[in-house]
């Protein structure tokens, strides 16, 4: 038997003993080391949006425990980070390094079973090799620094570009600093609270602002990052700091359809994109490849954002303090090892 996390409903949840099969073939178990709580994960704990049914958790850093058929590139004992989309792996997206875009596409902790738990089986494909000199709290991190190295990538982020992300949650934070790494010119930030607008200058924003302050940031972005979601108010915020011809890229998740301006938009040609999570474009380094990238060199401002590490059996603990901004929590991890 092994420890997983269950929900009970809106900030109702649970630990409790589930079975584990031995990997069947092209998969892999994994002994979960450490596990992100997500803004979405936030979601449906505050009750904004429907929970899943399986064990959540999709930031995920972990330890190799059993290898089934077809997957022997693995051992045990390797070290190794959750890319959690569960795709066909057939039909043409997947085919062509668009794996986001599986219309069969599953993800772990949302529809399969997720890493807020002690092991877990996933598709050998999944996994990426984590650097040796990168431990397994900031492997936790390598998904977070995905979905904003997509971002800047769905945008057209090009060396020197002026950048404005909006929202100094984890995933604005990480944006940040994939935006420094990737070559941008200028980094401005928006952050509600004090402490994440004083964490953005620290991993490496140029400027960071209140959000009804965007328009007095230095440079007039040519990209802006949405990633605050819920009921904001920031995909008209984008459009409107925008420069003309410039895009907006939307990684929030929103509680409803967002409002802005269409006319705007049209007048200035901006670029409104989606940015689903992840993926690997041919010819090119994957997402998650560059973001392992990423933590190897920007360990000391990534180690910054993960303020609280909790056992997983404290997991309703670990929600609270996420879910409490005013706290100065940014990142809490669960730790099944604790």
């Amino acid at each position: 038997m092994s420890l997983a996390l269950s929900i009970v409903g809106p900030r109702g949840i649970d630990v409790v003993d589930v079975a584990l099969p031995s990997p069947g073939k092209g998969e892999v178990r994994i002994a979960i080391r450490r596990c992100g709580i997500c803004g979405s994960d936030l979601h449906w704990y505050t009750g904004h949006q429907s929970a899943p049914t399986v064990c959540p958790g999709h930031e995920i850093s972990a330890e190799v425990e059993a290898v089934g058929a077809d997957a022997l590139s693995w051992r045990e004992g390797d070290r190794v980070v959750v890319e959690p989309l569960v795709r066909c792996g057939s039909c043409d997206r997947c085919r062509a390094g668009q794996y986001n875009l599986c219309r069969s596409m599953g993800v772990h902790g949302v529809t399969h079973p997720g890493g807020m738990a002690e092991q877990l089986l996933v598709r050998a494909e999944t996994l990426h090799r984590l650097p040796d000199s990168v431990d397994f709290e900031l492997g936790a991190l390598a998904e977070p620094v995905a979905v904003g190295v997509h971002a800047l990538r769905v945008a057209g982020m090009r060396r020197g570009d002026t950048v404005a992300v909006l929202g100094s949650g984890t995933i604005g934070l990480t944006t940040v600093i994939a935006a420094r790494y990737l070559g941008a010119g200028f980094v401005g930030v928006t952050g509600r609270h004090a402490h994440q607008r004083s964490l953005a200058t620290a991993v490496g924003a140029d400027q960071a602002v209140c959000p009804d302050e965007l328009r007095t940031l230095e440079q007039r972005p040519s990209i802006v990052i949405e990633t605050v979601g819920g009921s904001a108010t920031t995909v008209a915020d984008g459009v409107q700091a925008v420069d003309f011809g410039g895009t907006v890229a939307m990684v929030g998740l929103f509680d409803g359809p967002p409002e802005f301006d269409p006319m705007q938009m049209l007048r200035k040609e901006v670029r409104l994109v989606g940015s689903n999570v992840y993926n690997h474009p041919q010819g090119e380094k994957s997402d998650f490849a560059i973001a392992l990238e990423i933590l190897e060199s920007s360990s000391e401002g990534l180690r910054s954002l993960v303020t609280r590490t909790v056992a997983l059996r404290d997991a309703a603990q670990g929600f609270a303090a996420a879910n409490d901004k005013t706290t100065g929590t940014v990142k809490v991890l669960l730790d099944p090892t604790a």
